[in-house]
């Protein structure tokens, strides 16, 4: 998990910070700008770890603990490779969630949450958020805490840092390290994550940990790498920071008509669920939503997949996770891992291949649309763009990306 908080802040910050409202520290976070540093990156590397040196000295860290911090930081070329190489998320929703949301993750969800009964109750009790939303996110992100990474965290945060890519991302979250191990709860020889930096089951990020760190067990520490309570009521903390609505669905499969008017699909697009309900619009199982709650339609293989229903609750998930296929398949594996059977996969029209995605992306792009990055990934940016093309062809305008509609944009 990996959230955007870009500025360094000194330990007597880091006090007061902690010790205010989450309310209190998002309203302090909207003067970032002000109190941001510049985000020098790439030269020497030994350099450049003197200067991170430099900043920690004076932002109040003793000299010693930051020498001992730094001793052994080193580069790690892998970080680097796989950044560069995040193949997984060019899957398209089918692809993707049937890799991940295997019977073994099924099985050992219901393991999980019976062994953990308790607090998961204690979760829902204190934040509202639903165990098989918990479950999702626990077996996406590390399997239930069985594979947590290989990396060094600390050598992670500062490559990445060091690389010009996302410096402003990442070097924050290296002083939020310093400020866990003045604390004792992080120690940069030995804390061990995921290759962005995340730590523990649910890997979170530094100074993540630092605003939304608990300690479930009560045994005066935070530990999310071993103690599931720590990690299930973290989890429970961000959710309901980022707005989580108890007693609120996410996501709710439907069938569709082949006459919904497809231009009112999409996330950017509500009606309330009764309207969709007179547009043909059925859903599938289970409780049927409050009437009057708004909706989405979403349709993440156009119009001939799966489709669901997205409320409210969906949108935090993009807050945990930006990629769109990540974001669907843990909404979704959240549902049938609260009891719902597995969507139906209908004759969606097969996805293009990487080549011709990162063709379509260019030619979007030099009619004017805003793909974000050409990167071969049909994200929320590239869908929007499919539509209006859609739109302006005269298709039926789904965001699914077709070699029809290919062929129709290249000169």
């Amino acid at each position: 998990m990996m959230f955007k908080l870009k500025f360094c802040l000194p330990p007597t910050v880091f006090s007061l910070l902690t010790n205010m409202t989450l309310t209190a520290i998002f309203l302090f976070s909207s003067i970032s700008e002000v109190i941001a540093e510049t985000y020098p990156c790439s030269g020497d590397f030994s350099d450049f770890v003197d200067d991170l040196k430099s900043e920690a000295v004076s932002q109040g860290y003793a000299e010693p603990l930051v020498q001992t911090f730094f001793a052994n930081v080193k580069r790690d070329e892998d970080v680097i490779r796989r950044d560069r190489n995040q193949g997984i998320f060019k899957k398209s929703f089918i692809e993707f969630s049937t890799l991940v949301m295997s019977q073994y993750r099924i099985d050992k969800a219901a393991e999980f949450e019976h062994l953990h009964s308790e607090i998961f109750t204690r979760v829902k009790e204190k934040f509202g958020i639903p165990s098989g939303v918990l479950l999702s996110f626990l077996a996406l992100e590390t399997d239930f805490g069985k594979v947590q990474g290989d990396h060094n965290t600390i050598n992670s945060l500062v490559t990445l840092a060091h690389d010009c890519r996302r410096p402003e991302l990442f070097r924050p979250h290296i002083f939020a390290a310093i400020e866990l191990n003045r604390r004792g709860s992080f120690n940069p020889e030995t804390s061990i994550g995921a290759w962005a930096g995340e730590i523990g089951m649910i890997q979170m990020l530094p100074l993540d940990i630092v605003y939304f760190g608990q300690d479930g067990d009560a045994d005066g520490k935070i530990d999310l790498k071993h103690s599931v309570a720590d990690a299930l009521m973290t989890a429970g903390r961000v959710l309901s920071h980022f707005g989580w609505q108890p007693d609120q669905p996410w996501l709710v499969e439907v069938i569709v008509p082949p006459n919904l008017p497809w231009r009112d699909t999409g996330l950017t697009s509500k009606k309330t669920v009764n309207e969709w309900l007179k547009l043909g619009v059925k859903v599938r199982n289970g409780t049927q939503p409050d009437g009057q709650i708004k909706a989405s339609i979403l349709l993440p293989h156009g119009r001939k997949g799966p489709a669901f229903l997205t409320f409210p609750n969906f949108n935090i998930y993009f807050k945990w996770n930006q990629s769109s296929v990540y974001t669907t398949t843990s909404a979704f594996f959240a549902t049938l891992l609260s009891g719902e059977p597995m969507y139906l996969a209908r004759n969606s029209e097969p996805p293009l291949e990487d080549n011709q995605i990162l063709q379509l992306q260019r030619l979007l792009q030099k009619r004017g649309h805003d793909v974000g990055n050409i990167d071969g990934i049909i994200g929320r940016k590239t869908r929007a763009a499919i539509k209006s093309e859609q739109l302006r062809l005269g298709l039926p305008a789904d965001e699914w990306p077709t070699a029809q509609l290919l062929k129709l944009i290249n000169p």
